[in-house]
């Protein structure tokens, strides 16, 4: 098969721990230097959190695997500091259409609002992506990245996790204070701690092809039911970069996977899709089964489970890559206040449940996607198929055509870390909910709000004059900013300057005062990871304490 791409091979570095005939103490192990995992592990390095990074092998993911990085995940890896060169590489698209035999049925847009920083969907090969965050994590001063590092058997001490980990040059042993899995859907460790992870498989298969081909198909997703180079199964089109086409056919469940991934079975697939005169070469070729599970919790004791490790979806909605870097996002900042002593243990459990909020509605999105893709019963295609048909003419029927409801970031409204409204709000940005995006213009030279928020509590505070701040609230805002957990304020204005120092963001075309609901005087408490934790439409240094206590578990009425 033909490769578009030239797998880098990392350089393995004889451990300390071997080197020096000792066992090494960390603050932070990370296991799996996939997405999920150097995610975390860039996102505790930005932190100022020293971090060993281990993964038994010494590339990166073969194959595409990971496709569709949404907007939330393209908002992560910014602040990360990936996340310009995955959106330059990768191809950006906002509409999906799908088919019905040969018709188009019903479309959607991912971004249909003005002014925001990223799309709503890239497509990038998770090998690139992967690339890029290894390239990062190795910019980073506080990051040992390990590579043929195997971890061969963990335990867990109740104070602290010990880990064997096998290299070439020999085995050594390692102690951490906290583990972060993400070893992955199979996830030796979950196996080797006795964890159970529970759900539902799917009876059905898919075949992914990779194709390499020049086409001037437009930079969408399109997907097809029952099409007539296919019959009776369904179609997923995506285009990648470098004029690599991801294909995904249906096969049912009654066929041989290794039989299936051959040549000779694929290419036929592909012409009577593309015509005989379409020219192309495969590059990845492999056949997958849906699965939708999850850990019961994350959180266990010392060892933290993310990504594929703690929760799997099928692939369609593109939920499994983007809700596991959304996972090291919710956790990283509180295990930084946990480490400092400003936050208790129990922090982490918010983690745990946050995020399990999270995989449920991805697996009931997946699962509902996934039942309606494939009918399990000749009455479910009969219904599956009528409203295929009305769809092109009634908006109810399309309402009800699922295709893959893509992957949209979770709003923890239920969340014990948020402070309730107590004033009336328009939008959507209620507490739990993560910021929407608006221009701005910075004397920092940011042009977009969450370029100029995250890794820190923030205040958003509105005036319609930055220059109006007076002293005493400008006091109260210096006094929060040196606190011992820092919140830094936002001034959000339509002119001017605010004063002694305070960060000043001009609403340049007024969409944060249309999206928040600014009105002067409203007041946002923001968390790192750039969720709305509590907002008030007055300014009270006392609210503004009570409810960052509560964001990190500090407070004594804090819910259990």
């Amino acid at each position: 098969m033909l490769s578009s791409y030239q797998y880098p091979k990392f350089e393995y570095r004889r451990p300390p721990e071997i080197a020096e005939r000792r066992d090494g103490r960390h603050p932070v192990v990370v296991v799996g230097a996939g997405p999920v995992g150097l995610a975390a592990a860039i996102d505790l390095a930005i932190h100022g959190v020293p971090v060993v990074l281990l993964d038994n092998d010494d590339t990166v993911s073969i194959g595409s695997r990971g496709v569709c990085y949404a907007k939330r995940a393209l908002e992560i890896m910014d602040r990360l500091g990936c996340a310009e060169e995955m959106v330059q590489k990768g191809v950006s698209w906002n509409v999906g259409r799908t088919f019905f035999r040969e018709q188009e049925v019903f479309n959607f847009n991912l971004c249909p609002e003005p002014d925001h920083h990223r799309p709503g969907m890239i497509n990038l090969q998770q090998y690139y992506l992967e690339e890029y965050l290894v390239r990062r994590a190795q910019s980073l001063p506080n990051i040992d990245l390990r590579w043929k590092n195997n971890v061969i058997a963990v335990t867990d001490h109740g104070e602290r996790v010990s880990l064997r980990v096998e290299t070439p040059d020999g085995a050594y042993g390692i102690d951490t204070g906290w583990l972060i899995v993400a070893d992955g859907a199979r996830s030796p460790i979950r196996h080797m701690m006795g964890l159970d992870i529970e759900g539902r498989i799917f009876m059905d298969r898919f075949l992914i092809a990779d194709v390499v081909m020049k086409a001037d198909y437009p930079a969408e997703r399109w997907f097809w039911f029952d099409p007539p180079f296919h019959p009776n199964q369904s179609v997923l089109l995506h285009r990648q970069a470098d004029n690599v086409w991801r294909i995904d056919f249906q096969l049912g469940w009654n066929v041989d996977p290794e039989e299936e991934k051959k040549p000779e079975k694929v290419i036929p697939r592909i012409r009577a899709m593309l015509g005989e005169q379409r020219e192309f070469e495969l590059e990845w070729v492999s056949v997958y089964t849906f699965q939708c599970r999850r850990m019961h919790e994350f959180r266990h004791g010392r060892l933290l489970f993310t990504g594929d490790a703690a929760h799997q979806v099928s692939p369609f909605g593109a939920r499994g890559a983007n809700s596991g870097i959304q996972d090291s996002d919710n956790l990283v900042w509180k295990l930084k206040l946990v480490l400092d002593g400003s936050a208790p243990e129990r922090l982490l459990d918010s983690y745990s449940e946050e995020r399990v909020v999270a995989a449920d509605e991805n697996i009931m999105n997946s699962t509902r996607s996934t039942d309606f893709i494939t009918p399990k019963s000749a009455i479910s295609r009969i219904f599956r198929n009528a409203v295929l048909g009305l769809a092109k003419d009634y908006p109810f029927a399309r309402a009800l055509v699922n295709s893959g409801r893509l992957s949209v970031p979770s709003v923890l409204t239920a969340s014990r870390l948020n402070t309730p409204d107590a004033e009336v709000f328009a939008g959507n940005m209620v507490p739990g909910a993560p910021m929407d995006d608006a221009p701005i213009e910075s004397a920092g030279g940011e042009r977009w709000l969450l370029q100029a928020a995250g890794n820190r509590f923030q205040l958003l505070y509105g005036m319609p004059d930055a220059a109006d701040v007076d002293v005493a609230t400008a006091a109260a805002f210096a006094a929060l900013a040196e606190g011992a957990i820092p919140v830094e304020t936002l001034v959000v204005a339509e002119r001017g300057t605010a004063p002694g120092g305070l960060k000043t963001l001009l609403d340049a075309k007024g969409r944060i005062r249309e999206r928040y609901d600014l009105k002067p005087g409203t007041t946002y408490l923001i968390r790192p990871d750039q969720h709305v934790a509590a907002r008030w439409r007055g300014f009270d240094s006392a609210r503004v304490r009570a409810a960052l206590a509560r964001a990190t578990c500090n407070a004594l009425g804090t819910p259990p």
